[in-house]
């Protein structure tokens, strides 16, 4: 069934998830109008592999137009993210129905102990009929079926991906990523600041310990694509097909140069920019549906997830605040005077290693700015109240921990750094009416103001002129968040593009609909 969350995904049962997987070729569209030959892993359709996974997307997770189709698809890339919980009994089917020219394929799942064949009694009982032996693993012969168990035995984020001829497979499209979520979570963690919005987390904390409460999460796979590969592979897939039809019996196995390496498509999560920030399971993109769309209310921590699936290291930046890092590959770092407490670094770039998995909290408040970004302009002194007073809590912030306590969700400026309170902009604002201020610009520097107001808020005197189009609706605060490699904000050679995405802060009344 599939997951409603921030990281959309796909649950194969409860305790025992069994999931099955498809292995098959398809395309992957890019913002530069070009469609790119790949391969992925996909739910396929109905009896392509024992017990096939393709549910109807449920009412009101997809858009509209995707009423009745699987948020599973046949093939996608990445692959389905595999939600599970800690301590679960995992079983990965997978068929290969790749092209006669790819041979095998197989799929190998870092950090877990894995078995091929039974396991009784926390005993593997290996098979030497399911599959065929490979290099790492037993693989799926073309038409066959390969089953991997394992169980789920720590909490954090997982990849997974191709571990057969991994060089072209990994390339080609085949990964994809697991999440574990904790067993029992800390009770401190029960409670989220998301108020009366709609709770989309997968738990309510990363891992068993109480620093890893979070309120929002979002996944990020980073990868590289040369075109050129996939071109090549094309070719050999369609002098193969070729020669079976007039006769063969075989082909030789597919051998597709990937040395040197020239990647001219940079993806989070199967899409470049601007696609990313589309919606997750657009029509648009039939065989990519998870997007890169990040958003937040001040003062709420989102978990970020974020995988290096590629053969590149790529520096992903991030603008607003630095993230704190809670564990590597689905390990807490701790501290080693203090195991109680957390060690993690704080960044602002994440490195990205080919392979590896990162956890981090990330939270904006806009404490420090020494202006209200909110806009309030009260004058104690002026005649009657405040009309949005600003009390802290013990840590300075407008919180539901503050006396009187502010509501999430419905206090206009809950979370708000009470120090900066009506304290005016210290610049002129820019012309809202200069249109090189872009579609991200709200026509007000203030959070969820876009024209004149009243009742105590700064007036913007000229508003975005009518029928002015924005990718802005709720006048967010819109930081980029992409990669330090310049050419990797780039599709095909052509700026802007690649790996970037924006996070957008939207005022505490803005609800966010994290299924979009």
């Amino acid at each position: 069934m599939p997951v409603q969350a921030a990281v959309p995904g796909i649950t194969g049962g409860v305790s025992a998830p069994v999931f099955s997987l498809v292995a098959s070729a398809g395309y992957s569209s890019q913002p530069d109008g070009a469609l790119v030959y790949s391969w992925g892993y996909g739910c396929g359709s109905a009896g392509a592999a024992p017990g096939a996974i393709a549910p109807a997307s449920p009412a009101g997770f997809a858009p509209a137009a995707m009423s009745g189709v699987s948020t599973c698809p046949a093939m996608q890339l990445p692959g389905p993210t595999l939600v599970v919980t800690q301590g679960d009994m995992v079983t990965v089917r997978l068929a290969n129905a790749l092209p006669a020219a790819a041979g095998n394929t197989s799929i190998v799942f870092p950090g877990f102990q894995v078995c091929v064949g039974a396991i009784s009694g926390g005993v593997c009982r290996p098979s030497t009929t399911d599959g065929v032996a490979g290099i790492l693993t037993r693989e799926a012969a073309r038409g066959k079926t390969v089953h991997y168990s394992f169980v789920a035995t720590k909490p954090g984020t997982y990849g997974y991906h191709s571990g057969t001829q991994a060089e072209l497979q990994v390339e080609m499209g085949l990964y994809g990523a697991i999440i574990v979520v904790p067993k029992v979570a800390p009770a401190q963690c029960n409670k989220s600041g998301l108020g009366r919005q709609v709770d989309y987390r997968l738990a309510t904390a990363a891992y068993a310990h109480p620093q890893t409460c979070y309120d929002r999460e979002y996944l990020f796979q980073l990868a590289e694509m040369d075109s050129n590969i996939h071109l090549a592979a094309l070719n050999q897939v369609q002098a193969c097909d070729a020669a079976l039809v007039g006769g063969a019996t075989r082909c030789p196995p597919i051998a597709v140069v990937t040395e040197p390496y020239h990647p001219n498509y940079f993806l989070i999560n199967g899409r470049s920019m601007p696609d990313d920030m589309d919606s997750a399971f657009s029509p648009a993109y039939p065989s990519q549906p998870y997007n890169g769309n990040p958003h937040l209310h001040p003062g709420e921590s989102i978990l970020i997830r974020e995988i290096g699936q590629g053969r590149m290291q790529h520096p992903l930046h991030i603008h607003g605040n630095h993230a704190r890092v809670l564990a590597r590959d689905a390990n807490l770092l701790l501290s080693a005077a203090d195991e109680k407490s957390l060690a993690g670094p704080l960044i602002f770039t994440f490195p990205t290693v080919p392979g590896q998995t990162v956890d981090a909290l990330f939270t904006w408040n806009g404490k420090g700015l020494n202006w209200d970004v909110y806009g309030h302009n009260f004058v104690p002194g002026s005649g009657g109240p405040d009309p949005h007073p600003c009390y802290p809590d013990a840590s300075g912030f407008y919180t539901d921990a503050s006396t009187p306590p502010a509501v999430p969700g419905v206090t206009e400026n809950y979370g708000e750094w009470c120090a900066d309170h009506n304290k005016p902009i210290p610049v002129t604002p820019p012309d809202p009416q200069v249109m090189t201020n872009g579609f991200w610009y709200g026509g007000t520097p203030y959070l969820g103001l876009q024209s004149a107001n009243s009742g105590g808020v700064q007036p913007i005197t000229r508003p975005l002129p009518p029928t002015t189009s924005t990718q802005n609706t709720t006048a967010g605060y819109a930081f980029m968040w992409h990669s330090h490699d310049e050419r990797e904000i780039t599709t095909n050679d052509v700026f802007p593009g690649g790996m970037m995405m924006m996070m957008i802060v939207d005022p505490p009344s803005a609800a966010i609909d994290e299924k979009q």
